[in-house]
């Protein structure tokens, strides 16, 4: 069970977060301006490695190497080379014998792109605060939940308190395209008792009860080019590709009918998608096109596997090819990108009871179950490692849209609930005189 905590602990430090709610906002905002998108997450790695630095503790970097990973079940086929952007640790030790049980923190900081900038109230990555509310790319997913974690156990150290366990901390990248960093870290370090990663909430503090699996998949078409003139003698790729993406809109639908809804979606609307989320092809307005891409991400529900999901998309693909439109086309098909399971998190489980309790104590509302048509890097934890899993996070809106943003308050409340959390899950002593 988790330790009794002193009323007098208590209080300290939810005061001592209190007093960092300025800080918190200011330390967001720095996170928010940079920009790190795929291959450009250096600057929010260092920056992450400097939190880690101000709470007293020791980065130190994770490679992710793909040959020490890709017999793993949980390895994705990566999108680029892992140089230059290594994931970043650190880890709290006690005093002498650890009192509680261990718990690792983690939080990915790699952002989806803007978009069209120009849409954008305020530009992506310059932070605004509007409302209560701090607007820019990654505000809430996930830079919030990464300031959560660190300012709740900042508190510790200005109530003169610490962690009686192991407390790890983990920035990881690539969680909105492989999550191979969370797999890199997760296999690099020691198997904590419990993880708290506070991924963004759907416009409400959310509690993550399960998440469905990803599936990327690319198809190329080269067509055969010829004169708009004579553009009936061409194989025109552009209108092939589509052909082969307009085959999985009927998939879509198959996927969700109703008797292949897990229970854990049940009542959701449409938790299955295909998106067709990238497309690139043709060389001139008045050429019949050579080539053309597509990249699609593919849902897996819960109860299927990224594997069986491949295979129908390897013979999706392949029916389409067949198509009178495509003959004489070439049809190549790749899988990089996402091939993740789906993950039911055991709401059971004493850090998840706690992190209600928590959170009700902290902020005085409740955690909503939350059934996730997306994906977290929590999944590793769970199905690799069988250690239990507390996901939950602020309020946040239009992730992965325009105006992105995270309620301050919410956010507050969170980290509130993740320092109460540590030091009822690990325990509290007197941390040392310097």
């Amino acid at each position: 069970m988790p330790n009794a905590l002193d009323p007098g602990a208590r209080r300290a430090i939810l005061d001592a977060v209190d007093t960092l709610r300025e800080d918190s906002v200011e330390a967001l905002a720095r996170l928010v301006r940079c920009p790190s998108t795929l291959g450009r997450e250096a600057s929010a790695l260092d920056e992450m490695a400097s939190l880690y630095e101000s709470l007293g503790l020791e980065p130190r970097r994770v490679p992710t190497v793909p040959a020490q990973l890709a017999d793993h079940p949980g390895f994705s086929p990566p999108l680029i080379p892992y140089e230059g952007r290594d994931n970043v640790v650190a880890v709290h030790r006690p005093g002498g014998a650890a009192k509680g049980r261990s718990l690792t923190l983690q939080g990915h900081v790699d952002v989806v792109p803007e978009g069209a900038a120009d849409m954008w109230e305020t530009p992506p990555f310059e932070p605004a605060v509007r409302g209560g509310r701090m607007y820019g790319r990654g505000a809430g997913d996930m830079k919030a939940g990464d300031v959560a974690y660190c300012m709740a156990f900042k508190a510790f150290r200005m109530a003169g308190l610490q962690p009686a366990a192991e407390v790890q901390m983990h920035s990881v990248i690539e969680e909105e395209c492989t999550g191979n960093g969370a797999l890199a870290c997760m296999l690099a370090m020691p198997k904590t008792d419990a993880v708290v990663i506070p991924e963004p909430g759907p416009g409400m503090d959310a509690l993550y009860t399960a998440e469905v699996g990803v599936v990327w998949a690319w198809v190329t078409v080269s067509g055969r080019p010829a004169h708009v003139r004579d553009m009936q003698s061409g194989v025109n790729a552009i209108e092939a590709v589509y052909a082969i993406a307009a085959a999985f809109k009927d998939y879509e639908r198959e996927m969700n009918a109703a008797e292949r809804i897990h229970p854990a979606f049940r009542g959701l609307n449409h938790p299955v998608n295909v998106n067709l989320g990238t497309v690139e092809g043709g060389e001139w307005n008045s050429s019949v096109p050579t080539r053309a891409r597509i990249g699609m991400r593919v849902g897996v529900m819960l109860g299927r596997t990224a594997q069986e999901t491949k295979a129908d998309i390897e013979r999706l693909v392949a029916e389409a090819a067949r198509d009178e439109r495509l003959r004489g086309a070439k049809v190549k098909l790749e899988f990089k990108g996402f091939m993740a399971d789906p993950c039911a998190f055991d709401t059971e489980a004493e850090i998840v009871k706690l992190a209600r309790r928590a959170h009700a104590e902290a902020t005085g509302g409740t955690l909503r179950d939350y059934p996730a048509t997306g994906l977290t890097d929590g999944r590793h934890f769970v199905l690799h490692q069988g250690t239990p899993v507390a996901c939950f996070g602020p309020d946040a809106q239009e992730i992965h849209g325009i105006d992105e943003s995270v309620g301050l308050e919410s956010m507050h409340g969170i980290t509130r609930a993740i320092a109460l959390m540590i030091a009822e899950w690990c325990g509290v002593e007197r941390r040392p005189t310097p």
